[in-house]
């Protein structure tokens, strides 16, 4: 009667050892199976994404460049610029509707290979895929106002993950098929997600008429969050029509994205 007595408290005590350490076992695999699903959802949002939207953009440049190729030429007005090469008020054109494609866009400041294309909307289906987004209720390239576009900062193409770099006096080309906008970078502003202000007319200023030609780009910050918003701002230096070719300083780059010179 002792020893049984005694032999049952044992028996209890290696059956509760043997749940714990079955129980840390189950705990710990369950562990690990969630690191490596977290690990490889960080690998779809840093790498993945990122190599579906460069492919599908790159089809979106060369839909673009097949629309270039069948626009019509020029009318001679605008084929050949004034002596002083100065090409007169820039046109403007019509916003295309949602996910249309507006143009293309280079910064040199990110790169020899840096083009983007610039997409009518902001909507997910837009910044996920296809580029850079326009802000549907803002200004179109190289009208007086505030022409304003988003990105993505590390996924889905990461369009604008080296915004922070720029620098006072970068160079932004904008290429439609009327022609390239040349936006020189002013300045860059951390704001919150609410500050809708920086996408008015003016700049932060509600209600003040434009004088000027704003391009403002907008995207996360910091380039691992979203906690708050990047801006950058740039204003319209000059332009020039398609038929009088691009920029020297982006031909090499037109050539290359668009089949053009």
């Amino acid at each position: 009667m002792v020893l049984q007595e005694k032999a049952r408290p044992a028996a209890s005590r290696a059956a509760g050892v043997g749940i714990l350490r079955g129980t840390i076992q189950v705990l710990g695999e369950l562990l690990i199976t969630g690191g490596i699903i977290l690990l490889l959802f960080v690998a779809w949002q840093l790498w993945w994404t990122n190599v579906e939207s460069d492919a599908r953009q790159s089809e979106v440049i060369k839909e673009f460049a097949q629309d270039l190729g069948s626009a019509a030429p020029a009318a001679p007005a605008e084929a050949a610029p004034a002596p002083t090469g100065d090409f007169g008020e820039p046109v403007v054109g019509s916003a295309p509707g949602h996910a249309g494609t507006i143009g293309i866009m280079y910064i040199p400041r990110f790169g020899p290979n840096y083009t983007r294309p610039i997409v009518q909307g902001t909507t997910s289906d837009v910044l996920d895929t296809l580029g850079l987004g326009h802000y549907a209720n803002t200004a179109m390239p190289g009208a007086v106002g505030n022409f304003a576009v988003a990105g993505h900062r590390q996924t889905h193409g990461a369009v604008l993950d080296n915004i922070h770099t720029l620098v006072p006096g970068d160079k932004i080309y904008v290429q439609t098929k009327d022609g390239y906008y040349v936006y020189v970078f002013r300045n860059n502003q951390i704001v919150m997600p609410d500050r809708t202000d920086v996408l008015e007319p003016v700049p932060t200023l509600p209600g003040v008429t434009p004088t000027e030609r704003f391009l403002t780009m907008t995207s996360c910050n910091p380039r691992f969050g979203a906690e708050e918003r990047i801006i950058a701002y740039a204003l319209l230096d000059s332009w020039r029509p398609a038929s009088a070719g691009p920029p020297e300083e982006i031909a090499a780059q037109v050539a290359a994205a668009t089949g053009r010179d």
